[in-house]
């Protein structure tokens, strides 16, 4: 039998009712084959929930998938609120940050997760690009745009690990874009520094990743790798960039977002 993809095996199972009666076998499942095991979209709050500012122009679509999903920090402070408003709030104030301070044409990242664990939707058109199977260009890997979905996690993760409600919905967006994607969680999630010269996502949640892709991983109905395992090699790190800025100074800056190679910002 021809090796197939997770995403079309699963989309082949309604074709089992039909092949069972072809063969005079019983006819009693209506749902796809682990239709109920794929993991549901998170509850992802838009760009209109938290009022983002209208981009400077609409973001290009490219018609592929990404290959990879980077996780970073935001490299800001792990106190204050962590409601649903606070978290529109941060995503307000990275965007701001992002267009006014490094005049990008909007906020750079596809996704941002709050420390009380709630999702929201980054650079526009990001999530209905998800639902189609393809790539909004943004500005947060420098070099790699055009490859890569950029995934804020708020805090700074240089001894500490996130909150249990921010990892959580971690785990499950990167479980659905996974999905969403037909990406092996093993391969696809990196953090920042594997691709650039920087300390983002900090040194705990980098050492957390081989757990963050054995968890997503599990929930696609497969099982952990072992975290003896090396992680995912690194991809054309470049000499041209330092490492992390102090968030006293520059909060929001967590390493090269945008490089000479990148086509927008």
């Amino acid at each position: 039998m021809p090796a197939v993809s997770r995403r079309a095996f699963l989309r082949s199972g309604f074709l089992l009712p039909a092949l069972l009666a072809a063969h005079g076998g019983i006819v009693a499942v209506a749902t796809p084959v682990w239709a109920g095991n794929r993991p549901r979209r998170p509850r992802v709050y838009t760009r209109s929930d938290w009022e983002a500012e209208p981009p400077r122009s609409k973001a290009e679509v490219l018609d592929r998938a990404p290959d990879r999903l980077v996780v970073h920090h935001t490299a800001t402070a792990n106190t204050g609120p962590a409601d649903l408003e606070a978290a529109f709030r941060l995503s307000r104030s990275i965007q701001r940050y992002h267009m006014r301070r490094n005049g990008w044409e909007d906020i750079g990242e596809q996704f941002t997760v709050s420390r009380g664990g709630y999702v929201m939707e980054g650079r526009n058109r990001s999530l209905p690009a998800v639902e189609a199977g393809r790539h909004v260009l943004g500005a947060q890997a420098a070099d790699h745009n055009d490859h890569t979905l950029g995934i804020e996690t708020e805090g700074t993760y240089t001894s500490l690990l996130p909150p249990a409600r921010q990892l959580s919905a971690l785990t499950t967006l990167l479980a659905w874009l996974c999905d969403a994607y037909d990406l092996d969680p093993h391969e696809a999630i990196v953090g920042h520094r594997d691709l650039n010269r920087t300390a983002c996502p900090g040194d705990r949640l980098y050492a957390y990743l081989p757990r963050l892709r054995d968890d997503v991983a599990r929930r696609l109905g497969g099982r952990g790798s072992g975290r003896d395992e090396p992680p995912p090699p690194r991809l054309a790190l470049t000499d041209d960039y330092e490492g992390v800025a102090l968030i006293r100074d520059l909060p929001y800056e967590h390493g090269p977002a945008v490089g000479p190679h990148d086509l927008s910002r």
